[in-house]
């Protein structure tokens, strides 16, 4: 039984699918709330080994270094996405992929059992290669197995099990739960609890039915897989668009990483899928996700008050994805990113400004309650518009702006500047705090001015497109009022750059192809199928 192509066993499987992406958001959000339990391990182990004490400098920097071996570890897993899905598929890929899970989980978890705090680094770079797989795979999946009118609403699960991770992460780890000197090895080791269900959820799951008739040319198993996931034997229409896209990628099919930045077509939604990622990334939002206890406190509120108004953060991501989701195909990805970037730069500017009132008048205590509440207004919003577009749709867009050839090599990138970004995010705000103190958030804000006006320009409205289609108007340089045969136009400027790359193949001398002359083979190509 079906609703507009949401079946039964379809949302089945993006649920096995999506518990990567939980995953990814109960280990970014997992290690910060038992800081200071991880802290005092550290210096009883150190004391243990060398009999004496360690200072409390080397402590944080041992912390910093369980903090960001995870980044490391994502930067691996991602990089090596494109490589693993087209070896192994998109299914095969995430399955094998659970093993690095369950070895993660169980390193962290038996670390104080092992009085080894190296042994805690070594299971979060295991859990980081994990979790950069799984931003690779599970979007990837899931963008090949939706249908076109869901692919949107469907690709935004992906954030909501993000957010449900994080959101479980901060409530277990508060310390009425495991957040305790006893309880936090249990926290950690909890993350193969995913790893473990999605081993016994997706192998029932087929693989994706782009993977098998376009990489694989499985035919017969890709129709099996479809009329599985549309519970109808009605897949002809899906089939075709399947093939219109290998017709058209058929010089692209084994396209690498390499020859994915060299390519003149494809340099335009690379570009696009890099800078979305840094949208995401640099936004501030992981500032917000790393220190916001700090950032609470700062401007007020109590310790207490300020966990629990953590702990609200993640409730509000989980609120406002679930909002999106019906929000992505109506409205369309373009235009939520730009109202999530617009809400962000505005409330970081408020946050701002809460931080220097607070400052200017922190000798009246009336000011410095209302402040706080303009302040945790502000930073509640700030996570608000982030669930609304830049929390979801660089994912999203990422695979849909992509053919099935390039889309492995491309999530590769795009994943690796993601988790890098993340990175330099983490590492850097504590130092970029202490530096600039009230203004911390203003590079922020310059940042989301910058995508904003990047996306208004540049990134084109992929709802209720095919992949050929969004292709074909990267080839029309953007024109979006030039799409009305976009199909026939990707198929016909495949065949034209095929028989280019025969020509030089054969040894003939021809000069690349000036804009111009493109642009008038592309005007002659649309005026022959016009006519």
């Amino acid at each position: 039984m079906s609703c507009d192509g949401l079946t039964l066993f379809l949302s089945y499987a993006i649920l096995a699918a999506v518990l990567g992406m939980l995953q990814f958001g109960y280990n970014t959000g997992v290690i910060n709330a038992p800081e200071v339990n991880i802290e005092n391990f550290m210096k009883d182990v150190y004391k243990d080994r060398y009999g004496e004490d360690i200072s409390d400098d080397s402590v944080k920097t041992l912390y910093s270094v369980a903090v960001s071996i995870f980044a490391i570890g994502g930067m691996v897993g991602g990089f090596s996405g494109g490589t693993i899905a087209n070896r192994f598929g998109r299914k095969g890929g995430l399955l094998l992929n659970n093993v690095l899970g369950i070895v993660g989980a169980c390193l962290m978890g038996f670390t104080k059992l092992a009085e080894s705090y190296e042994m805690l680094f070594f299971g979060r770079f295991i859990i980081g290669v994990n979790c950069g797989l799984n931003t690779s795979l599970v979007p990837m999946y899931i963008s090949e197995i939706a249908p076109l009118n869901l692919r949107g609403g469907l690709g935004t699960v992906n954030q909501l099990a993000v957010t449900v991770g994080l959101l479980v992460s901060q409530v277990l780890g508060i310390e009425q739960i495991l957040g305790t000197n006893e309880g936090w090895p249990v926290l950690l080791g909890l993350a193969i609890c995913p790893a473990i269900l999605q081993l016994l959820l997706l192998p029932v799951c087929p693989e994706s039915p782009r993977y098998l008739l376009i990489t694989k040319q499985w035919e017969e198993e890709a129709r099996k897989a479809l009329r599985r996931l549309r519970a109808s034997n009605q897949v002809e229409e899906d089939i075709e668009e399947m093939r219109a896209e290998e017709r058209a990628q058929q010089a692209e099919s084994t396209i690498s990483m390499t020859e994915l930045i060299c390519s003149p077509t494809l340099r335009a939604p690379l570009v696009i899928g890099v800078v979305m990622q840094l949208s995401q990334q640099l936004s501030g939002i992981n500032a917000v996700f790393y220190y916001s206890t700090n950032l609470f406190t700062s401007s007020g509120l109590t310790d207490e008050s300020a966990k629990f108004a953590t702990i609200g953060i993640g409730a509000i991501m989980v609120c406002m994805t679930l909002v999106s989701i019906p929000l992505m195909d109506r409205t369309g990805r373009r235009t939520l990113h730009l109202y999530g970037l617009g809400g962000m730069f505005i409330f970081s500017i408020f946050i701002t400004i809460s931080f220097l009132i607070k400052e200017f008048f922190g000798y009246v205590q009336e000011m410095i309650d209302w402040m706080s509440y303009i302040s945790v207004v502000s930073t509640l919003c700030f996570v608000v518009f982030f669930a609304v577009g830049p929390g979801s749709i660089p994912w999203m867009i990422t695979a849909e702006l992509f053919s099935q050839g390039p889309r492995p090599a491309a999530m590769s990138i795009a994943v690796l500047v993601n988790w890098m970004a993340n990175f330099l995010v983490g590492i850097g705000f504590p130092s970029m705090k202490s530096s600039l103190e009230n203004y911390t958030f203003l590079p922020f804000s310059a940042f989301l001015a910058i995508f904003w006006i990047f996306t208004y320009k540049k990134v084109p409205e992929t709802k209720n497109k095919t992949f050929e289609e969004i292709l074909a108007l990267f080839r029309h340089g953007n024109d979006r009022s030039s799409l009305r045969d976009s199909r026939l136009y990707g198929c016909v400027c495949s065949w034209i750059r095929a028989l280019f790359r025969r020509s030089r193949s054969a040894g003939e001398t021809t000069a690349p192809a000036s804009p111009a002359t493109l642009s008038e083979q592309r005007c002659l190509t649309t005026g022959n199928s016009s006519s």
